[in-house]
């Protein structure tokens, strides 16, 4: 048990866990036909050098997922390793997954940061489907 939980800290204390699309990624297309047709994020390089130089980073995406069809014959792993080596980013990222990893923080576009129940629901209110007299229920 100890050793389980010195390997958690460690991760945790040690990793960036950043998005794909929307961070690293324009996919300014959306899913398109599958394939990796966009550029970087303006700034993604150096923002990646610098990172990597204090922490581990991963990429979590449902890119990743095997349930995500192949695209000429690739799974999204793959594609996303050859669009970060196509662009100069692969020596930065140790790891790509689809699941969340353990980490110290997590940079995501979509995310709603929490702090407690009632912010996040004006937020989702303001952004979201949800009606503005449905969240002052609350």
């Amino acid at each position: 048990m100890q050793e389980f939980l010195e390997k958690i800290k460690k991760e945790i204390s040690s990793t960036i866990a950043l998005d794909f699309d929307g961070v690293l990624y324009k996919n300014s297309k959306g899913f398109y036909d599958g394939t990796m047709y966009d550029e970087p994020i303006e700034g993604t390089q150096e923002a990646l050098e610098l990172l990597s130089s204090f922490y581990t980073l991963v990429i979590y995406t449902c890119k990743a997922s095997p349930e995500r069809p192949l695209i000429d014959g690739k799974d999204g792993k793959t594609l996303i390793w050859e669009w970060l080596e196509k662009w100069g980013l692969k020596k930065y990222i140790a790891d790509i997954t689809d699941k969340k990893p353990r980490a110290l923080f997590y940079i995501d576009d979509k995310a709603v940061r929490f702090t407690n129940w009632l912010d996040v629901l004006s937020v989702v209110a303001v952004l979201g489907r949800a009606e503005k007299e449905d969240i002052t229920r609350y």
